[in-house]
């Protein structure tokens, strides 16, 4: 069977450490573009393109699943190697969690891979995260106040125990969960195509904005994350992907975030961060080997992330976007041609 292949791969594939560098520079923009719903025959209404990439359709499918985005927080580091299911994600966040290193916030919606992880633990930083999509998520639990308040936001999780998840062998806790996600997705039931996550448009549309072929961003000290354009798309440098399992990033959108304290430490004593996606900043969004800058908004947790330049709205190209939630006071954002 697939699964059982699929685990031996988890199990036996090599963890590898790989370095990360960097790089400088800036500039700015506006843009357009969207789609439009189509009908059917049977006169319902389909959405022509996907929530979470904003590429249109194929074929027979809807863009109305029998299931909610759902949201897997994946370890990022080097414990994590190989991670599983990642290029199967629309899209990706990158949020810093305790001790300076970064969590990922994988969002599956149009593909559903049978496994994935390594599972790691929810923050309130996911709050505003999964919100804007009713996602549900798929997490290995969380602090006690963390899961009061992610019930209080109306968010509904999954953790081990539920249909689907298992320990890996050949793995050391807590870096061997993982689950069958296309098992977990049966726990729960999907409605309505989900809200656009961002506003998806054209490259054709976008500013001109400013030669950058690699970029790195740091968040904080412990970790950076560079990418490098190659070959019409954005190569993670320091992956932990298993080979042919990466995110296939179009486009890198950074976006300088406040970062506060959730108020309690996690087991080692390090005092827990919480990103507040909420508000303003600025963001920089890297596509075909140019960054365009402009600023971010977020009227509230739940509330959808709007970018715009000082020409306008500023839309994303359709396509797997990688989102990563730089430290506005300790991280760095640098690019180079």
């Amino acid at each position: 069977m697939r699964r059982t292949r699929t685990r031996a791969l988890v199990a036996t594939l090599a963890t590898s450490a790989l370095l990360l560098t960097a790089c400088g520079g800036g500039d700015e923009g506006s843009g357009e573009g969207g789609a439009d719903p189509q009908s059917t025959s049977a006169g319902s209404t389909l959405a022509s393109t996907w929530p979470l990439t904003g590429l249109p359709v194929k074929g027979d499918d809807s863009a109305s699943q029998d299931h909610p985005v759902l949201v897997l927080k994946m370890d990022n580091t080097s414990s994590s190697a190989p991670q599983v299911g990642l290029g199967s994600a629309d899209l990706v966040v990158e949020e810093l969690v305790e001790g300076g290193m970064t969590r990922l916030a994988a969002f599956f919606y149009s593909r559903i891979p049978s496994d994935a992880g390594p599972v790691r633990s929810m923050r309130a930083s996911d709050i505003g995260i999964v919100s804007p999509v009713d996602a549900a998520m798929v997490t290995s639990g969380a602090a006690p106040i963390t899961i009061k308040r992610i019930n209080g936001a109306g968010i509904k999780f999954f953790g081990e125990g539920a249909k689907g998840f298992y320990r890996a062998s050949g793995r050391s806790a807590p870096y061997n969960l993982f689950t069958d996600m296309a098992e977990t997705a049966t726990l729960t039931k999907g409605g309505d195509r989900p809200a656009d996550y961002l506003s998806w448009g054209e490259a054709k549309d976008l500013p001109k904005g400013k030669p950058a072929t690699s970029l790195a961003a740091s968040f904080g000290g412990s970790h950076t994350t560079t990418w490098s354009f190659r070959d019409g798309g954005y190569v993670n440098e320091g992956t932990y992907a298993a080979e042919g399992d990466e995110f296939p990033a179009d486009t890198v959108l950074v976006l300088r975030v406040e970062v506060g304290d959730a108020g309690y430490r996690d087991p080692a004593g390090n005092p827990v961060p919480e990103t507040k996606l909420e508000g303003k900043g600025e963001a920089l969004l890297f596509h075909d080997g140019r960054v365009v800058r402009g600023t971010w908004s977020k009227d509230a947790l739940d509330a959808p992330i709007e970018l715009s330049t000082k020409q306008g709205e500023l839309k994303v190209p359709a396509g797997h976007t990688w989102v990563e939630l730089v430290p506005r006071e300790a991280g760095n954002v640098s690019f180079s041609r």
